[in-house]
């Protein structure tokens, strides 16, 4: 009686108690043989029916989410493989509106542009001077071409097609070798073969000033900076000239051995590109402590660096050509230095243009085939070839709206529809009053 009322007394459960008691023990080796009179039918029943409802939670979830649930994982299918039967429509797990992203269409394809292979318009330019280190041709913010024949300045106005005769020069100044336009579109530099830079009034036809003490010999490049007029000498001296005072040189780069064919300021107006007879290509970036000293010096070309143009739509990059010797256009990365790219062209590289609305490229060469090329940037595939010149195309200018190209060689220049209409044409600024405001008093 004492033992009985002790194992009751340990434990609420005798039966569990007992089966843990007869599987430790040694007698029962392999089987169970159940002992119905150690058993109490009472117990067990009361533990298989009501003992533990309390200890089960409860689902937290309803119904109809148990039953969506089922829908969207498939475990209310009564047949899984069916050989008869199309297989079942997915089930959209998420719903549309749920989703964060729309599904927009493919955009239409861009039509294919026509590039017209013969020029819309030729005029005759006789006397023009076959020198591939001269810049004869620029095309102004006024839609006006100006173009040198030997001592003489003609402008060209693209809006009503009339022909004016600008400024003539005598012997011992002349001929012309370089003319640039100012950003107003009114005003003109004309570089002279007697080391003289003349400023012209193109409205007006009318003389203003002459910059001397500049250079030794002929001024065979000008590059405008706002009121700043860089010119290029075959003296290899590059002289920045502010024109609104009296002693115009501010500042002298030097670094060019032989002439300087070619300068080119960037759009920001920081950073100068300066291409010699020296097969040198220059960067000067006049944020620098020391202005006048070249950031980069390139010697990568094997020829005259005359073709240089900015590109317009990635800052820092720069295309340059080399003449006959060379043949190479070469992309720069101009605050680094490194050459992006070359490509051999097979022939002399005159001049540079990008296109401002396609990732073009247009360069015009000499011999053999004195063509304009336009190739696709940065895969540099050849996307047109125009012919038409006699002689090696010596210069290049586009108009204000970016569509239209002049190209000028062998006595002839050439109107050309190669970049095609411009997505958007913006209305031409007004002119500023600067940098010619004062020189009438100055004068």
């Amino acid at each position: 009686m004492r033992s009985s009322y002790t194992l009751g007394s340990q434990s609420r459960c005798p039966l569990e108690e007992r089966l843990l008691q007869k599987k430790n023990s040694r007698e029962n080796l392999d089987r169970f043989i159940p002992n119905r009179s150690a058993m109490d039918f009472d117990f067990a029943h009361y533990m298989l029916t009501q003992g533990r409802k309390g200890k089960e939670n409860p689902s937290r979830y309803g119904r109809d989410y148990r039953k969506q649930l089922a829908e969207a994982m498939n475990m209310n299918r009564t047949r899984i493989l069916a050989f008869k039967n199309k297989p079942p429509a997915p089930v959209e797990l998420f719903p549309s509106y749920f989703s964060s992203l729309p599904q927009d269409k493919p955009a239409n394809p861009k039509p294919h542009r026509h590039i017209p292979q013969t020029s819309e318009r030729t005029l005759d330019a006789p006397d023009l001077i076959d020198d591939y280190y001269l810049n004869l041709l620029d095309w102004g913010s006024s839609n006006v071409i100006a173009i040198a024949l030997a001592n003489t300045v003609y402008l060209w106005d693209a809006t009503d097609c009339s022909t004016s005769e600008l400024a003539r020069f005598d012997v011992e100044r002349g001929p012309v070798t370089s003319v640039s336009w100012a950003i107003d579109g009114r005003h003109i530099a004309i570089g002279l073969d007697n080391s003289e830079v003349q400023l012209w009034d193109s409205t007006a036809k009318q003389y203003l000033r002459t910059l001397r003490g500049c250079h030794r010999s002929r001024v065979g490049s000008l590059a405008w900076n706002n009121h700043i007029l860089t010119t290029g000498g075959m003296d290899g001296r590059i002289v920045n000239n502010d024109v609104r005072i009296r002693s115009h040189i501010v500042e002298t780069y030097r670094g060019h051995e032989r002439e300087v064919c070619r300068l080119k300021w960037s759009a920001s107006g920081q950073q100068l590109a300066s291409g010699g007879n020296d097969n040198l290509l220059h960067i000067w970036d006049n944020r620098s402590v020391a202005p006048t000293q070249w950031l980069h010096r390139l010697e990568d070309h094997t020829a005259a660096v005359k073709a240089l143009a900015w590109c317009p739509f990635q800052r820092n990059l720069l295309a340059s050509g080399g003449g006959g010797n060379d043949r190479c256009i070469k992309f720069w990365n101009t605050h680094t230095g490194a050459c992006l790219n070359s490509v051999d062209t097979g022939s002399q590289v005159c001049a540079l243009l990008w296109n401002m609305n396609e990732r073009e490229l247009l360069s015009s060469h000499g011999f053999t085939q004195n063509q304009l090329t336009l190739w696709k940037y940065p895969s540099m595939v050849r996307i047109a070839e125009l012919t038409g010149h006699t002689s090696r195309v010596l210069h290049m200018a586009q108009s204000p709206n970016g569509c239209t190209v002049a190209s000028a060689g062998g006595e002839t220049l050439k109107l050309w529809n190669v970049f095609g209409d411009p997505e958007e044409v913006k209305p031409a600024p007004r002119p500023p009053k600067e940098p010619f405001a004062q020189v009438s008093r100055i004068r």
